[in-house]
Order: C-alpha cells, then structure tokens, then sequence
C-alpha cells in the first residue's frame, strides 16, 4: 500500500532522514519506533506532505505522490492524527469531528462515518456540544483520532497516540487503534511506548538519528535482547 524508497529530509545543514526505505501492507499495523529525536515524526509529516523531502520517492497505492499536496494526499486516503492532538480548542467537538470531512461532499457517508467515530469514542458523542479545549487529555487524543477517521481513510497515521495519557488510558486508546484497523484501515503507529506499540503491531521498523536501524514482526522485536535493553526496560 505505502513504499517509502530511499528517502531523504533536510532541516537546513541538518540531515534528519538519511535514505530510510520501508513499507505498509494494507490491512497491517506497522509501527516505527525510537528515541526522541530519531525522526519519526519527521518521518510522518513527510509522508503526509506536511514536509518536503530532499530526495527519494514516496509510492501510495502504486501512485507516486512524491510531489503532491498534503491536501491531494488526503483525497487518495492518507490522513494524520498529529502528535500533540492540536484539535481546535474553541470549537465544539462535532465541529471538530466535522472539519475533518471537509473535502468530502458525501453528506450521507459523512454522516455514516460520524456514528462510526461515535461508535469508537462514545464519550465523544456525550461531549458533542462542548468545547474541544475543556476535554481531558485522553479525550482530546480520541477527538484527534476521530477527525483524521472523518477523512474517511484507508492510511492512518498516528503519532505518539499515547503521549501524556494515564496508563488505564494507554490500554483504552491501543485497543480501540486495533479495532480501527479490524475495520478495514491500514495504521502506520510512531509511538514512545515501544512495549504498547510492538503489541499491537504486525511489523517493526527502529529508527536511531534518522536511519532504519533494525526491523521484523512486533513479536520478534519485543523478543530480542537489544531491543528489551534499550526500549523496554530490560
């Protein structure tokens, strides 16, 4: 579904991906995960148009969208939860949920789709009228989610889903990501929580300073020794 080949990204003199290639089937759960600062995030924002790329190629679908829009990337189905939620804190939470179909004309599939978040998120349908910026964290990230699946996606990209969140949240938010994916989309996952994101992952890439440094299936990743010492307290 999505083949990065040999990507490069450059912040100024600083080289922030250097040659990374991988891919995502559809229908799986790919996870990227590493320290802060090796560029997963970078990694995103790349595939979402959000940040030009030096060089190298980005395939969705067996299209290359190298050089498209953010905007046309959404309309062939790639859409972002971003790391820090940033939803619009003066608007309500169906405005919110709304926006994120805002290149859609489809009313009665919009509206499909919005029971369908509900049904994820049920705690958002209590909180529809309320403004966005009186939810709690864990809140706020289902409301993140939920207007990137408004896109109507068959690529979701998460970053850092868990980021600030109690533990009894954490679980809550890994467990409704694989019944999103049970439902038919693709998710590619850049968590801080490697243990949580290996879990639920069918595949694996490590990145360290902007380089794919290892890969395998979550379970083999949360098996090795290196991995256990470096990521995951062991």
């Amino acid at each position: 579904m999505l083949e990065i080949k040999n990507i490069n990204v450059h912040f100024g003199v600083i080289h922030a991906l250097k040659g990374i290639s991988f891919t995502v089937n559809e229908g799986e759960i790919v996870t990227l995960i590493g320290a802060n600062g090796a560029g997963k995030t970078t990694t995103l924002r790349t595939i979402s148009g959000l940040k030009k790329l030096t060089s190298g190629n980005i395939l969705f679908e067996g299209k290359d969208i190298t050089h498209a829009s953010a905007q046309e990337r959404v309309k062939l189905g790639i859409s972002q939860s971003p790391e820090g939620r940033r939803v619009f804190s003066s608007m309500t939470v169906l405005e919110n949920l709304e926006l994120g179909a805002f290149l859609r004309k489809d009313k009665k599939k919009i509206s499909d789709d919005l029971k369908m978040v509900y049904e994820h998120f049920p705690i958002l349908a209590d909180r529809r009228k309320q403004a966005a910026g009186t939810l709690s964290g864990g809140e706020q990230q289902m409301l993140a989610i939920g207007r990137a699946l408004m896109s109507r996606p068959r690529l979701l990209l998460l970053d850092e889903p868990s980021m600030g969140l109690a533990p009894l949240l954490v679980q809550e938010i890994f467990n409704i990501i694989k019944n999103i994916n049970k439902t038919g989309t693709t998710i590619l996952l850049v968590e801080q929580n490697a243990s949580m994101a290996l879990q639920v992952a069918d595949r694996a890439y490590v990145m360290e300073t902007g380089s794919i440094v290892l890969s395998g299936t979550g379970e083999e990743l949360m098996q090795s020794e290196d991995i256990k010492k470096a990521y995951l307290g062991g």
